[in-house]
């Protein structure tokens, strides 16, 4: 396997551990621990976000001095290990300090992104993050279908025991790279000795990655802010309780952003208008308005729309984000903007339960749709993230020749 699949694969990994319960944790306190209060479990969940948010940085300023996959293997044996011991924790206080402990080093993972997008050519990182957002996609269905049937089959020590085996997994994998001679190292011998000079930005640059994670931020807030109450709504609104159809329906937008990654793959030049940020920022206005509609055509029709522009969107803000970055300060840029795309998401999820409560389900989808407004507003305002993709590739700075065969 190349170094570009076996990441792949790794995330694909690490995506389906982290989806196993992440849909389930209200009946997994239920039948573990008896914990019924809705407001435990979301802070369980928002805790998990913080974790992760407040310790992507702490390891971004670690692979400053280790090679990323050395790190990787030895936090993910330890993800792994808090995992383990948490399928016996007595209470629920004990769960949560030992899977806050797992997801505080399991945060390390998404390093791999940067990591491999120092390695990419430039013309190569939109096909890449193409990928991984398919990755990402497919990889949460998955491990929400697989979490879901264990669950109920054979309880929640077994959901546990799988998201152990995923970090498993990914370390196994890590050592597999290293052993194997296929690891490229990004780090400088100074680097390695903490001797490298103080990191310095160009001009600008600063500026530039703030108001990228604004529009990041607005954005995760408004596509993520209908997806709790999806499912429910669906059912209410059409009267049909097939649940397997209703997973084929949630699933949509992953289907299509598969869909538009063939179609990026085989068209080779694609008219300027089929990926243009500020039109896909309308389209998902539309297709966010649509679902808000009473109706099943509509609603089908909105949540295509809605994935296609969720698809090009994400890629072409992470593009940018390795546009006005630098090889060397990949990982520290992306620690930033992940960061505030955690947040989107953290406020999305609870202003998703306030908003249900006090304005219904349909105006979710109405809120959503005047934020992708806003944020389409913001980027031809501040940023115009088109613009950065038609710059020369220096920007990017120079790729090292040995990681061109990967």
């Amino acid at each position: 396997m190349t170094l570009r699949t076996t990441i792949l694969i790794m995330s694909a990994f690490g995506v389906i551990s982290d989806s196993i319960l992440i849909a389930f944790y209200p009946q997994f306190f239920e039948d573990r621990y008896g914990i019924t209060s809705p407001v435990h479990v979301g802070a369980y969940i928002a805790a998990i976000s913080i974790a992760v948010m407040c310790m992507l940085p702490v390891w971004a300023r670690v692979a400053r001095r280790v090679e990323t996959m050395h790190l990787l293997a030895y936090t993910q044996l330890a993800a792994a290990l808090f995992c383990v011991m948490s399928i016996w924790a007595p209470n629920a206080p004990t769960y949560w300090l030992l899977t806050m402990l797992m997801f505080m080093t399991k945060a390390s993972y998404l390093l791999m992104f940067p990591y491999l997008m120092r390695l990419q050519k430039p013309d190569q990182h939109s096909v890449t993050i193409g990928l991984l957002s398919v990755v990402v996609h497919i990889g949460a269905i998955f491990g929400a279908a697989v979490g879901g049937l264990v669950l109920q089959q054979y309880g929640p020590r077994l959901c546990i025991a799988l998201m152990a085996a995923g970090d498993f997994i990914q370390m196994g994998l890590c050592l597999y790279l290293i052993r194997s001679g296929k690891v490229v190292k990004v780090l400088t011998h100074e680097e390695r000795n903490r001797k490298a000079p103080p990191f310095k930005r160009a001009p600008g640059t600063l500026a530039l990655l703030l108001k990228l994670s604004l529009v990041m931020l607005i954005f995760d807030f408004s596509a993520y802010l209908v997806r709790p109450f999806f499912t429910l709504y669906w059912e209410a609104s059409t009267g049909v309780h097939n649940q397997m159809l209703t997973g084929v329906i949630f699933a949509i937008p992953g289907i299509v952003a598969l869909l538009a990654l063939m179609i990026k793959h085989y068209v080779k030049s694609p008219p300027a208008w089929l990926d243009h940020t500020f039109g896909n920022l309308l389209l998902g206005t539309v297709g966010l308005l649509l679902q808000a509609a009473p109706s099943m055509l509509l609603i089908i029709v909105g949540r295509c729309l809605y994935g296609w522009a969720m698809f090009q969107v994400i890629v072409k803000l992470e593009v940018t984000l390795f546009k006005i970055s630098t090889p060397d300060a990949y990982a520290r840029d992306f620690s930033i903007t992940n960061f505030f795309q955690n947040l989107g998401v953290l406020l999305s999820s609870f202003g998703a339960g306030y908003l249900v409560s006090l304005v219904g389900v349909q105006m979710t989808f109405a809120i959503a749709a005047a934020g992708m407004l806003l944020t389409a507003v913001i980027d031809r305002w501040s940023l115009r993230v088109d613009r950065y993709h038609q710059v020369p590739a220096q920007l990017e700075g120079e790729t090292r020749e040995e990681c061109h065969a990967i």
